[in-house]
Order: C-alpha cells, then sequence, then structure tokens
C-alpha cells in the first residue's frame, strides 16, 4: 500500500463507504507482511513502494537467469509491479516460467510485468535521444518511466548535427512536464532543449562516441558544465535512474 492509497483508504472510512472495522483489516494486511524475504542470495525488500513510491527494482546484471526469476516471484507475489534492468532474453525465459504475463523489452533490455499498482503522475515525460545509437538507454529510461505511472512521449534521433529536427518538434517539448535527454558524443542536447523549455530537464550521458569520448565521460562533463539552467544530470548510460527522478517530479503536486 503506497501513500496515495492509505489516503485513499482514509478517505473513504471519513465519507463513510467503509467501515473502520474493514479498513483496520486492510491495514493489518498489508503491515503484517515481512518488511524482507531472504533468499540467501539476495534480500528483497517488501516495503520500498512504502517508502519511496515504487517497489524495488531488479538489476539484472551479474545476476544468473535462476536469481533473476527468484526475486521477480517474490516481489510479483506480494503484488508489486516488476522491473528487472540491464536484463538479457536468458534471464526472461526463467522469469516467463514462474510469470507468463512478464514482457522482455528487448532494445531496452528491461523484463516488466505492469500489476497496475502505481499511481499515475500528473503531466508527460518526454524521453528525447539524440541518435539511434543512444535509444538502448533512452529505451530503459523509456519503459521505466512508464511502468512508474507516468505518460510518456518519445523524440528520437534529434541531434545537434540536424538541429532543425528537433525545432520542429517544439510543441512536443513545450506539452511536456519534464523531459529526459539521452545524448552521447559531445552530450550538447540537454543544453539546447534546457535553452528552449521552463520544465526540468535530466540529462543523460551515454558511452557512444569515438575515443575521445572516453566511454561517456565528455558527454557527462558536457552536461554537468552546461549553461542552460533547470538540467539534472545522472550517471553515464542510466536511462533508469533518469526515469526515477523525472517520475518522482511528475507525481508531485
Amino acid at each position: 500500500m503506497n501513500r496515495q492509497q492509505l489516503r485513499a483508504l482514509l478517505d473513504d472510512v471519513g465519507a463513510g463507504n467503509i467501515t473502520p472495522e474493514a479498513a483496520h483489516a486492510q491495514l493489518f494486511q498489508v503491515l503484517s507482511q515481512q518488511p524482507l524475504d531472504d533468499l540467501g542470495f539476495a534480500r528483497v525488500d517488501q516495503h520500498r513502494q512504502v517508502r519511496q513510491g515504487f517497489p524495488e527494482v531488479v538489476f539484472g546484471q551479474g545476476k544468473t537467469p535462476g536469481q533473476v526469476a527468484a526475486i521477480a516471484l517474490r516481489l510479483v507475489r506480494a503484488g508489486h509491479s516488476l522491473l528487472v534492468t540491464r536484463t538479457t532474453g536468458e534471464a526472461y525465459a526463467a522469469v516467463a516460467e514462474e510469470l507468463p504475463d512478464a514482457r522482455f523489452h528487448e532494445l531496452a533490455r528491461c523484463i516488466t510485468l505492469d500489476l497496475g499498482t502505481t499511481p499515475k503522475g500528473r503531466g508527460t515525460i518526454l524521453v528525447a535521444a539524440a541518435g539511434t545509437a543512444d535509444l538502448p538507454v533512452a529505451e530503459e529510461a523509456a519503459v521505466t518511466a512508464a511502468l512508474m505511472g507516468n505518460t510518456v512521449d518519445r523524440l528520437y534521433d534529434v541531434g545537434v548535427a540536424g538541429l532543425h529536427r528537433l525545432l520542429r518538434e517544439h510543441s512536443r517539448l513545450t506539452a511536456a512536464r519534464v523531459i529526459i535527454v539521452v545524448a552521447g558524443m559531445e552530450g550538447a542536447l540537454p543544453s539546447v532543449v534546457g535553452g528552449l523549455v521552463d520544465v526540468p530537464v535530466v540529462a543523460v550521458p551515454t558511452s557512444v562516441g569515438y575515443g575521445a569520448s572516453f566511454g561517456g565521460l565528455t558527454a557527462l562533463l558536457a552536461m554537468l558544465n552546461s549553461c542552460a539552467t533547470g538540467i539534472s544530470v545522472v550517471n553515464i548510460d542510466n536511462g533508469f535512474g533518469a526515469a526515477a527522478l523525472a517520475s518522482t517530479i511528475n507525481h508531485l503536486d
């Protein structure tokens, strides 16, 4: 039960739509759940959604398919939506044996299972990617933001090498409540977007580029040194982190 669901329950009691005894039973069921499921190799945090508004997310890289599947099953059994990032088709096959309704987003390298338990965001999160090579990171952000209850708009291949491609979509930029900008190479796109809009911009440097890009370090430093206002920067290739921040902003009243 998240904050919005708790508030709705209390409002129902106040309005007489549910008895205090029925509300007590619902709360007791939630509070009686163990906050941790100890699997030996992992301790699944079942109260993450209560504290932070979204369940624990599984980072798939470095985990075996069996480990990913075991964690995923415990989360879904507890009534949580599932997100596995940086994962593989082999891990998805193991998850699908236990959870047939799970989906694999190949480009984003994510596994999802939406149980519809996440509150909806207030506006649209626009995910803009500089080039096609940036799409795996952009899609990780888009898939994550959608699962977190947000309306997502995708604007791809609008890098600064052809600035007219971005400028012709100005109305989509200004319609968004939060914008995630994904770029490699010199990482200039977030500065351009930040100078065009009055909403928060979350910049994601990618490891795309030739040798002097230093695996995304050049883009990271460029974004951190942007002269445009209202830009925050996450780690290299961290589409998930960008989506989590953008979703938090989009859920603010």
